[in-house]
């Protein structure tokens, strides 16, 4: 991740205000308080996952409050997932309280007001999720926010470790590797947020969720199966073709293009490993499911707007 703004070589008199200023824009639109702005330190660091932003940022105690004056100019297109990883921050949306310990995380709803109070030192990563993504896995999430999801559970605990290293290792993923991971912490999260919501929630619309991680879990161990079709997999994650299908259809896509998406990324990221160099093109794509090369090159430059051998080639001179 890269920094955006750190307060080490600005005035004092002046840390505060710049520091304001860049959180306004980088993360969403608010009024903040500092304690002391004499002694006010913070930092702000900036990257991505696909189309989800990441935020990381560290400060000295402040308070800060979400209006409705700020919600019109706020980016309401998205939801912020907060995980708290050092210090303490109270929340409050919606007539909810949340108190988030370091591991613990909540969701905030950019539509709604908000009011938080963070302690010194307080460090945090917020996620901004485009809405779309999130409401297409868990449907409305109004009375999701402000919530707390402890590490009291299996899943839980998994999501926050894998957030934990997102601000570590992202800026050395490459485009493939993103859009690998990001369908997959999407998962994760519904996964989450649906289970705080009770059995209810369960029984709703993340359960839409849990068969999309079953379907994504079954095509990644088979997809060097050439004969890996939609029923194979629809079978072994134990749903219908027609249902998985419709579950699948909330991310615009298929078993069948899915099973193909999964396959040139993989065929993509091997084409661009330096390690894989001595491996042929033909070999790749074989040993990834396709059988027939003239179809893996036309498909292959539908979706990445290149052939696989000049991909290669470019790769080739980058190293």
């Amino acid at each position: 991740m890269k920094t955006v703004f750190s307060t080490e070589h600005v005035h004092p008199r002046d840390r505060f205000d710049f520091w304001h200023d860049v959180a306004r824009k980088d993360v969403v639109d608010h009024a903040s308080t500092p304690r002391c702005r004499t002694t006010f330190r913070a930092q702000l660091r900036s990257g991505k996952v696909g189309a989800i932003g990441l935020v990381v940022f560290q400060n000295s105690e402040m308070s800060v409050a979400h209006t409705r004056r700020h919600i019109a100019h706020a980016n309401t297109e998205e939801l912020l997932v907060c995980r708290q990883s050092g210090g303490r921050v109270a929340l409050e949306q919606d007539g909810r309280h949340v108190v988030l310990e370091a591991g613990d995380i909540t969701l905030i709803d950019p539509r709604l007001p908000y009011l938080g109070r963070f302690s010194d030192a307080s460090d945090m990563l917020v996620l901004k999720i485009p809405r779309q993504l999130m409401e297409a896995r868990l449907g409305q999430t109004r009375e999701m926010t402000g919530r707390a999801i402890p590490l009291n559970t299996a899943e839980n605990s998994l999501l926050s470790a894998s957030l934990a290293m997102l601000s570590v290792h992202t800026q050395d993923l490459s485009p493939t590797e993103e859009a690998l991971l990001e369908p997959h912490l999407l998962d994760l999260i519904t996964l989450s947020v649906g289970r705080m919501m009770g059995p209810d929630g369960l029984r709703t619309t993340p359960s839409r969720s849990l068969v999309r991680v079953r379907l994504r879990a079954v095509v990644e161990a088979r997809l060097a199966d050439r004969t890996l079709d939609a029923g194979a997999v629809a079978s072994a994650a134990g749903v219908s073709v027609r249902y998985a299908n419709e579950v699948l259809a909330d991310e615009n896509t298929s078993l069948v293009q899915l099973v193909q998406a999964r396959r040139l990324a993989r065929c993509r990221q091997a084409l661009e490993d330096p390690l894989q160099a001595g491996r042929t093109v033909s070999e790749i794509a074989y040993g990834w499911g396709f059988s027939d090369m003239t179809h893996f090159g036309r498909r292959f430059k539908a979706a990445y707007g290149v052939l696989p051998s000049e991909l290669r080639r470019r790769a080739g001179q980058r190293t």
